[in-house]
């Protein structure tokens, strides 16, 4: 499988690495796996001649010119994590010259990943308009702000079709590149993951951080801070658009274009990451601590926590 790695100027270091390390193992544990047949061509390659990473590393590309039809490419995560630096990285000239060879692979049957901020690269092309993906959890808003015609997942680690597949933040570099391995073989991509020692996570919910979501609205930041304060009271739309200053209809179009969640599931995320918190700093038993975020009893909230993040109790305690 011919797969091309395309690394722009100020290239995420781990994101990189990681997916190239992936593969590297990958190839070598194919004959043990039973799969000596399968062999991953990785080629990193670039717009321009020269590529450095974020961290002022010289990274050896090939130029995109001299090479025929990927099988896949697969996009790292630039060194921006923030929305004002990924904003200006996304105006650069050689974005838009990615941007053109990924919808001329795209077009030629080429299967185009991405991973993290690497997902705004591809979207930025409108070849994810229509199609669902995730990306980094904290930039959620602002890449529902800048691609409204993609059905965003966030939640998600790895969102694939035929013909894109995006993953989630930084380390979600290696589930993207052990979910293209599995397309050639589960049982490869499952020593690979031995060998990495990581196990496989559908969810970045568990990863979450509410308030560390990247938005500047300002209702909804007076609506977070009336919720933060009433995690133990039963959740009332009225009395939430009050204290934001607004409307029930406004309150709850406001959070669904920016959050793409409705209120009371905003409020049951932050009920989630108190209890979360609560569980693995306390001893607490699990219905003092269901109490102590708004629910009954604990089997309502060990099947929220289930349901949510993918987690049972014992796991997030670690026992």
């Amino acid at each position: 499988m011919r797969i091309y790695v395309l690394a722009l100027d100020e290239v995420f270091d781990t994101g990189l690495s990681t997916v190239l390390d992936t593969f590297s193992i990958a190839n070598d544990l194919a004959g043990s796996a039973g799969t000596p047949s399968i062999h991953f061509e990785i080629t990193v390659v670039g717009v321009r001649r020269r590529v450095h990473t974020s961290q002022g590393l010289s990274v050896p590309v090939v130029s995109a010119a001299q090479l025929a039809q990927p099988d896949v490419v697969l996009i790292p995560a630039l060194g921006a994590k923030m929305p004002d630096t990924l904003q200006a990285a996304l105006e650069r000239r050689d974005v838009a010259d990615a941007g053109e060879l990924l919808r001329q692979w795209s077009d030629g049957g080429a299967l185009v990943s991405a991973a993290c901020t690497g997902t705004f690269v591809l979207a930025n092309t409108s070849l994810l308009d229509g199609q669902s993906a995730t990306t980094s959890w904290w930039l959620a808003p602002l890449f529902r702000e800048c691609f409204p015609h993609v059905t965003l997942q966030e939640s998600r680690m790895v969102v694939g079709s035929s013909r894109f597949v995006t993953a989630g933040a930084a380390l979600a570099h290696i589930d993207l590149a052990l979910w293209l391995i599995r397309r050639s073989s589960p049982a490869l991509a499952a020593v690979t993951a031995r060998y990495l020692v990581i196990d496989p996570r559908s969810s970045q919910a568990i990863f979450m951080i509410p308030d560390h979501l990247m938005h500047t609205d300002p209702l909804i930041e007076r609506f977070e801070q009336w919720a933060r304060h009433r995690l133990t009271e039963g959740f009332s739309l009225n009395a939430a658009a009050s204290a934001a200053g607004t409307s029930e209809r406004t309150l709850a179009r406001r959070l669904k274009t920016i959050l793409g969640k409705t209120p009371l599931s905003y409020f049951q995320d932050l009920r989630v990451e108190r209890a979360v918190h609560l569980l693995r700093t306390s001893n607490d038993s699990i219905d003092l601590i269901a109490a102590q975020v708004g629910y009954a009893n604990g089997v309502t909230l060990r099947t929220l926590l289930r349901r949510r993040i993918g987690r049972s109790v014992s796991e997030l305690r670690g026992y």
